[in-house]
């Protein structure tokens, strides 16, 4: 079979990046050694948060953009679909109980009105004294007052990515359990582990944290590394939207279906890709004291992955250096739902630079940056 670019990689940067392929009207063929979305992208947590409206660079307003736009993307997804991905601009609380906290926040207000273009955008970061969901984030827990922004968003990880998949699954080739091998550029050969071959014109990788070894061994160092991430669902029905609440490392996102999930660890150094009990417990104790509500909620689920995060913190995107044909989209971390499709659509603008670059893509986006 014959592709006009084959994505290796079925988790969220790469069905993105297929979707984006196939709106140009291009063959695409998706693989995945896997199932779609088994890796990093099977996560529970779901929020899609802004950066605080501080020391404001490029990525910040990459994705501040991207979460302004992403309503409109996933109406559009669930229209196509007839799908719910539980997708809401829940909007964010954060308590503050240290003078040092209410001082960073209170400084942030006025230039959040800049940054956030609030009042063309409609989205708000403030400090107040109180919200109407005392009896989610307790009082108690913010004796300083309370952030409460209204751009962020929450979606279900695993909804998300199985609306992607069948919107495009009709579309295009998805191929699981195939394993990419290799991709002579000379012959515009795929190899699979299956012995099998295709030829494409282009190749992109966007095979989580597994596929920074073979980038490292071109760059001649070290690219990204995976990072392990542990969260949890709980049954919890609320009675109304609430929004998620952040503190000390730790989000608290309740989900449309009923359910309440929390997380996620961030640890670099991992001997097992499994859930450890007593990360899980530590983790429920720390949202039960800002949350008091949670207390006795049964566990659902427990959840471990490996997340990629390049070296130099921020994604990669791009045609690989030394190559003509390979592009890589990777290391989204833990910033991946909120930004997949304006990564997708930049990747395609660095392919096709002839019908125009309306999306900036950052300086530390791109492969010279991170190959140097």
């Amino acid at each position: 079979m014959t592709y006009d670019i084959v994505v290796v990689g079925g988790g969220i940067f790469g069905l993105s990046v297929a979707k984006a392929a196939l709106g140009k009207g291009l063959k695409v063929a998706l693989l995945e050694k896997n199932t779609i979305a088994s890796g990093a992208s099977a996560g529970l947590v779901g929020a899609l948060m802004p950066h605080v409206p501080s020391q404001w660079n490029e990525k910040k307003q990459f994705q501040l953009d991207a979460l302004i736009e992403l309503s409109d993307i996933v109406a559009e997804l669930e229209e196509a679909t007839g799908m719910t991905v539980g997708y809401s601009r829940a909007g964010r609380l954060i308590p503050l109980y240290t003078e040092h906290k209410l001082e960073h926040a209170l400084s942030r207000v006025e230039e959040s009105k800049q940054r956030w273009r609030s009042d063309e955008t409609g989205f708000t970061f403030n400090v107040v004294k109180e919200t109407p969901f005392s009896d989610w984030l307790t009082p108690e827990a913010a004796p300083l007052g309370i952030i409460w922004d209204t751009l962020a968003a929450r979606a279900n990880p695993r909804l998300v990515s199985a609306g992607l998949k069948a919107f495009l699954e009709t579309r295009i080739d998805i191929m699981e359990h195939t394993e990419f091998l290799s991709f002579d550029e000379t012959t515009s050969t795929v190899s699979l582990g299956n012995g099998e071959t295709l030829t494409a014109d282009r190749v992109v990788h966007s095979a989580g944290y597994e596929g920074f070894g073979p980038l490292s061994e071109i760059a001649g160092k070290t690219i990204g590394m995976g990072v392990k991430g542990q969260s949890l669902l709980l049954e919890y029905k609320a009675e109304k939207p609430l929004p998620v609440i952040y503190d000390d490392g730790i989000y608290v996102v309740s989900h449309a279906n009923g359910t309440v999930a929390i997380g996620s660890t961030s640890e670099q150094e991992w001997t097992s890709k499994e859930p450890v009990e007593a990360d899980i417990q530590t983790m429920l104790k720390k949202a039960i004291g800002f949350c008091p509500s949670l207390k006795g909620a049964p566990i659902i689920t427990r959840w471990a992955g490996i997340r990629p995060k390049c070296k130099k913190r921020d994604p990669l995107v791009g045609l690989i250096p030394g190559t003509e044909k390979t592009w890589v989209a990777t290391g989204g971390f833990k910033i991946s739902y909120a930004i997949s499709h304006r990564i997708a659509a930049c990747l395609m603008q660095e392919m096709f630079p002839e019908q125009g670059k309306p999306i900036h893509l950052p300086e530390s986006f791109k492969p010279t940056f991170h190959f140097g």
